[in-house]
């Protein structure tokens, strides 16, 4: 594999470690429920989590799909996975929204849902985003190596 390749990978598990990081925050926000909050941190992640989760997702769609779609081997399976993928993407983009609403208010003092309510939402995000980075890092991860190591080399130096 080349340096471009080994940064690729390396790039994709940080992004895996950021959102990891992130539901290990928000699952903290979920437990701090009702009377814990620290408000603060409930606006400083409502302004981060948007533009955090999409930077990661394009960076998936734009670097990391296109090489495993140009590995002619796998391609029709792994077209019909990359296509749910990016449908992912988009629902969890907008539970994202939802969750950015919710923080602000609770960081502004003006809650828009119940405690309980509020828990439910953030631990169905964050437990929807680690079932994603699970099956990214046991399925795509192993794949994306062995398509590097099979692909002409200009095609992982996106």
């Amino acid at each position: 594999m080349s340096r471009a390749d080994t940064d690729l990978i390396s790039r994709v598990e940080e992004s895996y470690d950021k959102l990891l990081a992130l539901c290990a925050h928000l699952e903290g926000f979920a437990d701090a429920l009702p009377d814990a909050i620290d408000r603060q941190e409930c606006l400083i992640m409502s302004r981060a989590l948007g533009p955090m989760v999409h930077r990661i997702q394009e960076f998936e769609e734009q670097q990391v799909f296109p090489v495993l779609l140009a590995w002619q081997a796998i391609k029709p399976e792994m077209t019909e996975t990359i296509d749910r993928l990016k449908i992912e993407h988009q629902l969890d983009s907008c539970y994202a929204e939802d969750v950015q609403d919710m923080l602000r208010g609770l960081g502004e003092g003006r809650p828009t849902l119940s405690p309980d309510a509020a828990g439910f939402m953030l631990r169905g995000f964050f437990e929807a985003m680690r079932r994603h980075v699970a099956f990214e890092q046991q399925f795509l991860v192993p794949l994306l190596q062995l398509a590097l190591r099979r692909l002409p080399a200009s095609v992982g130096a996106n």
